[in-house]
């Protein structure tokens, strides 16, 4: 057994399913995006909830883990909540994720998403769980 987590290739997770890019971190601030394809739609033809939130936390999570892997700490969901504002029908789901906290056993981020034009679609709310990481 290997001294490293296992980690799946984003190829191989929602990441890839989604077609999720990761487009920065810097000074606790985490970007990325998702394009509007047929696949993150609910049957009205406007971007799902859920497809927001998967963006929001992969960006929470990404950010965390970032910050928290070469202690031996790996990062999971552990709490979010959302208000969706404004529909998104075209473009990209774009998402800026901010770290509030950075505690010990858990970080907590607001992540801003929003439109192509700039327009804001939906607040997130979300807290990562640090843990050890698995061998």
């Amino acid at each position: 057994m290997s001294d490293q987590p296992s980690i799946l290739p984003p190829d191989q997770t929602i990441v890839g399913a989604l077609g999720m890019e990761f487009l920065g971190i810097s000074n606790g601030v985490v970007k990325g995006r998702i394009p509007v394809t047929n696949r993150i739609l609910q049957p009205l033809g406007l971007v799902h909830g859920g497809a927001m939130l998967t963006l929001a936390e992969s960006l929470a999570s990404g950010g965390t883990w970032e910050g928290v892997r070469h202690d031996g700490n790996a990062a999971m969901g552990q709490e979010i909540t959302a208000s969706l504002m404004r529909p998104i029908t075209a473009g990209h789901v774009n998402g800026t994720a901010t770290v509030r906290k950075r505690g010990r056993s858990a970080w907590v981020w607001d992540v801003e998403i929003t439109d192509d034009d700039g327009n804001l679609c939906a607040l997130v709310r979300a807290t990562i769980a640090v843990r050890p990481a698995r061998s």
